[in-house]
């Protein structure tokens, strides 16, 4: 027996289709079907154990900006007296070996006491001098400290007094340099139309800091090659490190001389000493993995011969001793204008360093 034909919209759901279907077409798998209940095992379930270190959240180390430098931290109260105590002794100890030399002259023969007398009266007068000199450039070191310090409060709280107060004694602060004119002449007549104090002060820092951060950039870069000339040349490793401590000496020098600090010889040891700190707290991040990936991207290793290699390497560690010396002797620190990377230093070192293999290659 034959079914005869039927019609249904397309679109019918399957209760239409079923209605217009006989009684006796229908099957089994036209009814709908429904799952058993079942107990599912504790075992079988799938459990996530949290890893130890999760690379989603760690942060990225090659790209995360170095934390700033870390303020100074102050000696102990003890530490100052004992060698405040220990200078005295040292003092006394002095005056009385001079005047008993005096006196043993003046003794001997009246005219050597005098010229005795006289020369300490000159070596006195020189000493007073060289402290007083020495004493003015450690308080420019510090008033370097306070305005880096004073310029990220007015930046944080958008002080428009604060940042004013900044601006002044940035002004006057670098008031010797010629290249900071112009910018100072632009600042002093936009200064009265911005009231925001963070803008204030990042406006300062590209109208008179740009300059010296160019000039900056410069001198660590020919720092960096003359290393790297002498270690491609030197023929013995002291050679090499006593030329790095040498020219990383001089170019902190320079570079605090540049913004205005004109350090003296306890002033530079106090800057130094500045900058070490500032590379124990940024150089695990400068000189990780980026540094060998920017050194193994540009092809050194195929391209460079051993002592030319290690030249590179020489004139990269003096420009991160540059870049940190350039963010310690700064007035300000880095917010409008880009901080100054690795990178830009490594290709112009890369390209120095080729064309002197080339050159020696073809004298060859």
């Amino acid at each position: 027996m034959t079914r005869k034909p039927s019609a249904f919209p397309i679109n019918a759901d399957e209760e239409v289709r079923a209605e217009a279907m006989p009684a006796g077409s229908r099957t089994r798998t036209d009814e709908p079907r429904q799952r058993k209940p079942r107990a599912a095992s504790v075992d079988l379930v799938a459990v996530a154990v949290p890893a130890e270190i999760d690379v989603f959240d760690e942060p990225d180390l090659v790209a995360a900006e170095p934390p700033p430098a870390a303020a100074p931290r102050k000696r102990s109260l003890l530490g100052r007296i004992l060698v405040g105590a220990v200078g005295v002794l040292v003092s006394l100890a002095m005056g009385l070996w001079i005047d008993g030399l005096i006196r043993d002259l003046f003794a001997r023969t009246p005219w050597l006491g005098w010229v005795a007398a006289a020369a300490a009266a000159i070596a006195v007068i020189a000493l007073l001098v060289i402290l007083g000199r020495e004493f003015l450039a450690i308080s420019r070191l510090a008033e370097v400290e306070k305005l880096q310090r004073r310029g990220l409060d007015a930046i944080a709280r958008d002080d428009p007094k604060a940042a004013r107060a900044v601006v002044e004694e940035l002004s006057a602060f670098v008031a010797s340099k010629p290249e900071t004119a112009a910018g100072r002449r632009a600042l002093a007549g936009l200064s009265g139309d911005i009231i925001d104090g963070g803008n204030l002060v990042r406006l300062a820092e590209v109208e008179i800091l740009s300059l010296l951060d160019a000039r900056a950039k410069v001198m660590i870069l020919d720092a960096a090659k003359r290393v790297s000339l002498v270690t491609a040349v030197s023929p013995r490793a002291l050679v090499d490190i006593a030329y790095v401590v040498f020219e990383a000496g001089r170019l902190i020098r320079r570079l605090s001389e540049l913004y205005g600090g004109r350090p003296g010889t306890l002033g530079f040891f106090r800057l130094a000493r500045g900058v070490l700190a500032h590379l124990a707290i940024t150089g695990s991040i400068a000189l990780g993995d980026s540094f060998v990936q920017q050194i193994v991207g540009h092809g050194l290793a195929a391209r460079l011969s051993a002592k030319l290699g290690e030249g590179v390497v020489n004139g990269m560690m003096t420009a991160r001793i540059g870049i940190a010396a350039m963010e310690t002797a700064r007035p300000l620190p880095f917010s409008a204008l880009k901080r100054p990377g690795m990178g830009d230093f490594l290709s112009a070192l890369t390209s120095f360093a080729s064309r002197k293999d080339g050159g020696k290659d073809t004298n060859g």
